[in-house]
């Protein structure tokens, strides 16, 4: 069900939810957190939708606020949505001018959820600073996405300057099962250094310069980064040891090989992550992400990315 309320303000949008949950039976208490969801002047429904299905590992109120460049001055439109057009959740977006966005942490403070962590989530544009932003500077996680953005290395790089506790990025969150595959192939023997690696991919992809940041903060070890020109972010790892390097290849963005030496190539699905999967894996925890803040600021010095 969705209710419009145009001219309207948080007070009498709060009063409208507390009324469709007592109509609708909904339990407000079953609500594990809020997530703030701000997206600028772009596109709402694609964002909504991801919310909606986060919301279902992680049931939530979904705050959505959009700024109408053609607006000013204090108007504020207000769109409820619950049922089966919210998923797991509460969705309410908040349309609203830019000067009234300014202070969007006294807009949202009626409609937060009581005693709930708060998320914040950019899907497109990287604020200046996440954590002094209006809605940032009230969240406990702040999750931005420089995939997104129109310049996403330079959005990279603004991140590592304001990093904060609590910051995350999903184009980091995209790599973990990269991470967690290289790391399985250097558990097993031999137990050598690596003495140099070369990541290859996309040559836009913020994730191609975090996966070269990360290995050369972990092993050590000098860093080439192929860049290519490929549809997919990473494509191939190679790790250079003494008896051979490992190679982990995923030319289709389907299925990864994993070649070693002195072992049969192994093979393991390993699909493009989608959208949803990475919002709901950085849902499930709300402590600091500390090898993302030490990826960026050691490791993108360490191959020229700083």
């Amino acid at each position: 069900m969705i209710v419009n309320l145009p001219e309207t303000t948080t007070g009498a949008v709060a009063k409208t939810l507390d009324r469709l949950r007592d109509e609708g039976g909904a339990v407000a208490l079953g609500r594990v957190l809020t997530l703030i969801v701000d997206v600028g002047s772009r596109e709402v429904e694609t964002a909504v939708e991801t919310a909606n299905d986060a919301s279902r590992e992680h049931p939530c109120r979904v705050i959505v606020l959009v700024s109408d460049p053609a607006r000013t001055g204090g108007r504020l439109d207000a769109e409820i949505r619950v049922g089966g057009d919210a998923g797991a959740s509460e969705v309410v977006v908040l349309t609203a001018s830019a000067e009234l966005l300014a202070h969007a942490d006294t807009l949202v403070m009626p409609l937060l959820l009581p005693d709930a962590p708060i998320v914040a989530w950019w899907p497109y544009e990287v604020p200046t600073e996440p954590s002094t932003h209006p809605v940032g500077a009230m969240a406990q996680r702040r999750i931005t996405d420089t995939l997104e953005c129109s310049h996403p290395l330079e959005s990279l790089r603004r991140l590592r300057a304001s990093y904060q506790e609590g910051d995350t990025d999903l184009a980091w969150t995209r790599l973990t099962v990269w991470r967690g595959l290289l790391s399985a192939a250097l558990d097993q023997p031999p137990f050598e250094n690596v003495t140099s690696a070369e990541v290859e991919g996309n040559d836009t992809h913020p994730s191609v310069v975090l996966l070269g940041a990360w290995l050369a903060h972990a092993l050590r070890c000098p860093v080439t980064l192929n860049r290519s020109a490929e549809d997919t972010a990473v494509t191939r790892v190679v790790l250079h040891r003494a008896s051979g390097p490992i190679v982990l290849d995923r030319p289709d963005g389907r299925t990864a090989t994993i070649e070693q030496p002195g072992q049969p190539a192994r093979h393991a699905a390993m699909p493009l992550r989608q959208l949803r999967e990475c919002l709901s894996e950085e849902l499930r925890r709300l402590d600091a992400d500390e090898v993302w803040g030490e990826v960026l600021h050691d490791g993108l010095a360490r191959i020229g990315e700083a």
